[in-house]
C-alpha cells in the first residue's frame, strides 16, 4: 500500500515473517474460526497468494524505498506494536 498509496509517507514499515509462521497463523485464524483446514492447505493457499501479490501488474506487494522491516516471526501483536512506536519515534524525533 505504501508504495502506490502513500509513496511520500515519512514513516514506511514493511512487515514480514518466516513462512512456517504464517502458515500457523492462518492456520489458527482459520481454525478459529471454526473453518476446517489442513496446514498443508494452508500453506499452498499462501504460496498462491504470495505470487499474486508479488507478480500482479498494479501494486505489487513490495517493500518500498526506505521502508523499515520488521521481522515479527517471533513477536506476538503487542511486541509488534512496541516495535512500530519505536520505529515512529526514530523516524519522526528531530
Amino acid at each position: 500500500i505504501g508504495t502506490v498509496v502513500f509513496p511520500k509517507a515519512e514513516v514506511k514499515i514493511f512487515f514480514t515473517a518466516s513462512f512456517k509462521e504464517r502458515v500457523k497463523r492462518r492456520w489458527k485464524e482459520e481454525t478459529n474460526k471454526g473453518l476446517s483446514s489442513e496446514r498443508k492447505r494452508v500453506a499452498i493457499d499462501l504460496l498462491t497468494r504470495d505470487s499474486i501479490d508479488s507478480q500482479r501488474k498494479i501494486a505489487p506487494l513490495k517493500k518500498a524505498r526506505g521502508a523499515v522491516v520488521i521481522d515479527n516471526t517471533c513477536l506476538n501483536i503487542p511486541q509488534t506494536v512496541d516495535r512500530i512506536l519505536e520505529v515512529v519515534k526514530t523516524k519522526l524525533t528531530p
